[in-house]
């Protein structure tokens, strides 16, 4: 019975020690609502279903660029009013851009992976 508890208590501590490092940010990306937005126009999509950073700011008339250097498909996908809201495709090692002509916070998601791969665009004037 004892070493049965003991097995139950490392299962326990093990499940609380994946769920920290799962909650816990990386500061250099990840996605949305990591932190202040990094002021960059370039995105990197690396191998691991997400945009990095996931926050960004730039400044109005600026040309983001979004790059990806995962071995999938993926997009980038406004959800906010007033953009385009058709998915703009990449395949692996594919460039798109869009240029923010206007002051405000955009969010966008990879139309294929939306649970994971989430961003936002702060511009400001």
């Amino acid at each position: 019975m004892l070493r049965r508890d003991r097995l139950v208590g490392i299962g326990l501590a093990l499940a609380v020690a994946m769920t920290l490092v799962a909650c816990s940010g990386s500061g250099s990306g990840g996605n949305a609502g990591a932190g202040e937005p990094v002021a960059t126009s370039t995105v990197n999509l690396p191998p691991s279903y997400k945009f990095e950073p996931a926050s960004i700011s730039v400044k109005a008339g600026t040309t983001v660029t979004w790059t990806n250097n995962d071995n999938f498909t993926h997009s980038v996908q406004f959800k906010d009013g007033g953009l385009p809201t058709d998915p703009m495709l990449m395949r692996p090692g594919e460039k798109t851009t869009y240029t923010f002509a206007t002051a405000g916070t955009f969010h966008y998601q990879c139309s294929l992976h939306p649970q994971n791969m989430q961003g936002t665009v702060t511009v400001t004037p």
